[in-house]
């Protein structure tokens, strides 16, 4: 059932995109330094872990954005049934990328728990990564032209009223909050990858 309260404090439809927006290009950011670790490895395993373990934070809170969108979707919320669904390919490829995201971050908590050997968990840790690193490269360019707009959107203080929405201040604490969790989580647990350095 579509609340008007509710849309005039977060910004419906409109404030979930962007959130999910800014949300996609923190982590295109965060991602592409992790992704920069990988061909060195043996010496950047130290930065590898702890922009690992920052990551869940804020991909966490994506998988949260996109769910509850959607979740009000199929249930049959008027303003996100009106907004429609995302293209096709991306739908189908929907759950693959959410599927490989658990097991990448899932094999990753996993090693710093098992600790080293572990050669069954590194394998399925670069073995969810290939798979990952495949859909989420499909994922990214279905939405890489809308992301920039959509991330800048609540940053602009300029410009027309109707480029302001309500909820601007709830999503910049949302990604900040996602931010700090994970920074906070990588530090936490740090200590528990020394047996691999």
């Amino acid at each position: 059932m579509y609340r008007p309260e509710h849309n005039q404090v977060s910004g419906g439809v409109a404030g979930n995109a962007r959130l999910t927006g800014a949300l996609a290009a923190t982590l295109l950011v965060l991602l592409a330094v992790e992704g920069a670790t990988i061909p060195f490895i043996g010496s950047l395993l130290g930065p590898h872990v702890f922009i690992g373990m920052l990551l869940i934070g804020p991909v966490l809170l994506k998988l949260a954005s996109t769910g509850y969108r959607f979740a009000r979707y199929y249930m049959g919320a008027t303003p996100y049934v009106g907004k429609g669904p995302p293209h096709l390919v991306l739908r189908l490829l929907a759950p693959g990328v959410v599927l490989t995201t658990l097991a990448l971050f899932g094999t990753g908590v996993a090693l710093l728990i098992a600790g080293p050997p572990s050669e069954t968990v590194i394998f399925a840790h670069k073995l969810s990564f290939i798979a990952w690193m495949a859909l989420m490269t499909l994922h990214v360019l279905g939405h890489l032209l809308e992301v920039p707009a959509l991330a800048a959107a609540d940053w602009r203080r300029s410009g027309p009223r109707e480029a302001r929405l309500a909820g601007a201040g709830i999503r910049v604490v949302a990604l900040g909050s996602a931010l700090l969790g994970g920074f906070g989580l990588a530090l936490v647990t740090y200590s528990a990858a020394a047996p691999w350095f």
